[in-house]
């Protein structure tokens, strides 16, 4: 849409412009500002065309030249590299070490870190409360009058006015006394920043815990994977015997197909676990926080000695967990917070007392109808008392009050039940490393009567007294054997650590049982 103005008619100086101006041009003016008004209002719609065009197929990028320019702006920036990992290729990491590296790169820290230094930041901001706010403003500006006389003097037909006038000023204004309002906001915020305290300290517990954890799981991976290649290994010395007989007329070609079947089984066997260990070696440098492209040295647990179980009564690890576990001090410190806020609703119902005050100077110059002018200037200060008392707001006061009541309740039933869960996870992980404990030792022995299993069956099949049948069977059960071992022997070491975790124990400056 197009608009086109043709120059108004010039007009008097002297005379107010809506005297002179004629009712045509004024329609005119009028209908063409509606026309402009609508005509722009209609250009908000035309960004519909940055949308999708339709619910039922995909966005395509790059229609508008936005999506290139988008990541041409990403790539420049370095935005879509991944990070780099400091790191020692050539350093074999304990899991204390690695437990460092995820405390210095995992971005869950820093995160943590940032939200408990704003908590801490509010708290001087309630306090800041206490003191006045001080402001420099300054208000100018002036004022033009033309009057139309009923006479004209000296071939003037109307006569003009011009006053001029800055004033810049200082102004103060504190708040006294409020009834304990801006105190229970002070305590609030202080018990918000020790809860944010105690979740950043939470955070680094359960990344102790998520990278131990992790590292178990990659040493059980990997102990799959070595179960596997001698698996595959025992299957060919299978098949090196059964061959020999059928060499020498002693097994039939049933036998032969049975001992290919073993061998290309624990061939994929030993292909998954391999897949599988690579899997956990990526969940462990997720735990870590460092970059999936990493390629570190993992220390190897078999030479490790299992933890042992607690000798402390359940009741005493409870007692001890509520007095150490960030996330129930956390909750303490949040009922606390919002105990404070009925003080705060409370004192809304009390006046509040105040100081206000001004430091003005002003300058002002007044022109009339020619004659010579006049200024004026001076310093202007004042201080005043006052106090602000409520006497009616439609019941919004008593329903903050209520409001804050409720939170506190609210807060006192999460608290009990955060305290509950807490109890009976350190039951279950107590429980959980027992039995961690019993069944490695039992796999142990596990493994050593399928040894002898495996070793009798193929001296027996070597000796003729012997079937592929038996010898597979002792195979599979010698490998299902090691991989019980070596997953209750990692489970022990997890659940060491998650018992640390459950008891608020596992910190950055000591190392989980897990790992002593």
């Amino acid at each position: 849409m197009i608009f086109k103005c043709r120059p108004l008619p010039a007009l008097p100086l002297n005379r107010p412009y809506s005297q002179v101006l004629p009712n045509a041009m004024k329609h005119t003016l009028v209908a063409s500002s509606l026309m402009l008004t609508l005509g722009l209002a209609g250009c908000a719609s035309d960004s519909l065309t940055l949308a999708p065009s339709s619910p039922d197929k995909p966005w395509l990028p790059g229609a508008d030249g936005s999506t290139e320019s988008l990541q041409t702006r990403a790539r420049n920036a370095g935005a879509l590299a991944l990070s780099e990992p400091v790191v020692n290729k050539n350093k074999t990491y304990t899991l204390p070490e690695l437990i460092d590296l995820a405390q210095r790169s995992n971005p869950e820290t820093r995160a943590a870190w940032e939200q408990a230094r704003q908590a801490a930041l509010a708290v001087g901001m309630a306090e800041a409360t206490y003191l006045p706010i001080i402001t420099a403003n300054v208000i100018g500006g002036t004022n033009n009058n033309s009057a139309e006389l009923p006479i004209p003097i000296g071939g003037n037909a109307y006569f003009d006015t011009d006053i001029q006038g800055v004033v810049p000023f200082v102004a103060l204004q504190w708040l006294a006394f409020d009834f304990g309002g801006r105190s229970a906001v002070v305590e609030g915020a202080k018990n918000l920043s020790l809860a944010s305290n105690y979740q950043f300290n939470a955070v680094h517990q359960h990344l102790i815990y998520a990278v131990t954890s992790a590292f178990h799981d990659y040493n059980a991976a990997r102990a799959h994977a070595r179960a596997s290649s001698q698996a595959l290994a025992n299957s060919r010395t299978v098949y090196d015997a059964v061959k020999a007989r059928r060499d020498r007329g002693l097994a039939t070609s049933v036998d032969l197909a049975q001992a290919e079947q073993i061998v290309a089984q624990e061939e994929l066997r030993v292909v998954q676990s391999r897949g599988a260990e690579q899997d956990a070696y990526q969940a462990l440098l997720g735990a870590v926080g460092i970059s999936p492209m990493s390629k570190i040295k993992i220390e190897d647990t078999r030479n490790r000695g299992i933890p042992s179980s607690a000798n402390v009564p359940v009741k005493t690890m409870v007692e001890v967990a509520l007095a150490n576990r960030p996330d129930v001090l956390a909750g303490y410190a949040s009922l606390e917070a919002s105990r404070e806020g009925i003080k705060k609703a409370k004192s809304d119902f009390m006046p509040k007392i105040g100081v206000f005050g001004t430091l003005s100077t002003y300058e002002t110059q007044f022109n009339a109808g020619g004659l010579p002018s006049v200024e004026n200037n001076g310093l202007n200060g004042n201080i005043m008392f006052g106090a602000s008392i409520p006497l009616y707001d439609s019941g919004l006061r008593e329903a903050n009050l209520k409001e804050a009541r409720s939170r506190v309740a609210t807060a006192e039933k999460n608290y009990e039940q955060l305290k509950d869960v807490a109890a009976r996870e350190i039951v279950v992980a107590s429980n959980a490393l027992t039995s961690a404990i019993q069944a490695n030792a039992s796999a142990v022995k596990l493994r050593q009567a399928a040894y002898k299993t495996y070793d009798s069956a193929l001296e027996a099949y070597q000796n003729g007294v012997g079937t592929v049948s038996a010898l597979a069977t002792a195979q599979n059960g010698l490998l299902d054997a090691r991989l019980a071992e070596s997953d209750a022997r990692e489970a022990a070491f997890t659940a060491a650590a998650n018992l640390a975790f459950v008891l608020g124990t596992s910190t950055s400056r000591t190392v989980p049982p897990a790992s002593r």
